[in-house]
């Protein structure tokens, strides 16, 4: 086995003959162990590769005290293997840490802010900062000097060195693993940046292609920026000019009054929906008015477009203006139905008793006790036996 994985050795190569030494299986699947490995194992904030080992996709690539494992989506022989690199994610990945280390660099020299983590996610990554606040205007600027570096095409180099110079040299790191010894390998961005690491990085900072920084929020005392870098930011300018387009053809205006006309829809809908609340307020009101006038001592009704806030407001104003009554409230709804079952203050019985009556007869759940229950059931097909129960209740 060559010193060094392929991984390491040759960043850019997408396919290698080599050997599967051994296979085994763990609980996330069968997996092979090769001779040598153009699959990057996940470590140091860079997610794992993926591939393909003689046609078998590779689902992760884990470091043990084995060896590194290529886990399998099925198992795999020894022997000859060819393997595949999914390039496409490769590449993202290392067009994310070379711009990550840039960021880290320009963040530490201009403004003082160290990294103390990083994370690469799977739509934007993000950095977390040792600085308690980001002045306005600040991260524009950091946006500019990065992208200037992307411009000058900075040349972006890997070398390992032995301990004894590791010490004499001054050298951005967050320091190395417990576990680590031997050589300590370190990335460079030409007359910007030395640190240690060993993830994946382009060969120049020109690939980085173009940075955009994102939101931020406050976290652990620090700040954690996002951003996004690359081919990311091009796949996000069309995911925008894509929503564009519709909300475009949506409200039938062009980009730049789209937020003027959503912000006077809004306003629209909200005036309509606080309108519509107050008329079917005054339904409930009207309706609870209604039964209120019933000779019947028990009231059973149901509304089939009605909502759990509509019942609730024809039991509160049936509970006030006919307190001795009570009343088994249903609705319609996608799914199922509402129940609710409400007790006067004068009628003598316990809604929350006769509630969850009520609930296991209709095969639903739900809860409430005193003067009002309510409910979820599947469907009414035993209402009458309910309705009996709990006319059994009110004549007892």
């Amino acid at each position: 086995m060559a010193d060094l994985p392929a991984y390491e050795r040759q960043p850019y190569l997408t396919r290698l003959t080599t050997e599967v030494i051994s296979t085994g299986k763990i609980d996330a699947g069968p997996y092979a162990i090769l001779a040598d490995s153009l699959l990057y194992p996940e470590g140091g904030g860079q997610p794992a590769d993926r591939g393909r080992l003689n046609g078998i996709a590779v689902v992760d690539v884990r470091r043990t005290a084995e060896g590194v494992l290529h886990l399998l989506e099925a198992p795999s022989e020894p022997g000859p293997a060819e393997l595949e690199l999914d390039w496409a994610r490769r590449y993202d990945h290392m067009q994310q840490h070379t711009a990550q280390h840039l960021l880290s660099a320009l963040a530490a020299e201009r403004f003082g802010w160290e990294t103390t983590s990083f994370h690469l996610g799977e739509r934007r990554s993000d950095i977390e900062l040792d600085t308690a606040a980001i002045e306005a205007g600040a991260l524009d600027e950091l946006e500019e000097i990065a992208l200037q570096a992307v411009r000058a095409a900075r040349p972006v180099k890997a070398r390992r060195i032995p301990p004894g110079e590791y010490a004499r040299l001054d050298i951005r790191s967050r320091g190395l693993p417990d576990t680590h010894s031997g050589e300590i390998r370190l990335v460079e961005i030409e007359g910007l940046d030395v640190t240690t690491c060993g993830g994946t990085h382009l060969r120049s900072t020109a690939e980085i292609e173009s940075i955009r920084l994102g939101p931020t929020e406050a976290m652990r005392g620090g700040i954690r920026l996002y951003w996004l870098a690359g081919g990311r930011v091009r796949r996000r300018l069309a995911e925008l000019e894509d929503r564009n387009r519709r909300l475009r053809a949506l409200f039938e205006s062009s980009g730049e009054e789209l937020v003027e006309i959503a912000a006077t829809r809004l306003d629209s809908l909200k005036e309509t929906r606080g309108a519509l609340r107050r008329v079917t307020g005054e339904l409930a009101d009207a309706r609870a008015a209604a039964l209120a006038l019933d000779a019947r001592r028990l009231i059973v009704e149901h509304f089939e477009r009605a909502d759990g806030g509509f019942l609730r407001r024809v039991a509160q104003r049936l509970g006030a203006e006919a307190p001795r009554k009570v009343a088994l409230l249903t609705a319609g709804a996608d799914g199922g139905a509402l129940f609710l079952l409400a007790a006067g203050a004068e009628s003598g019985v316990d809604a929350g008793a006769a509630g969850r009556q009520i609930a296991e007869l209709l095969g639903g759940r739900g809860g409430g006790s005193g003067a009002v229950f309510q409910g979820r059931a599947p469907s009414l097909d035993r209402l009458g036996e309910a309705v009996e129960r709990l006319g059994e209740l009110t004549t007892g």
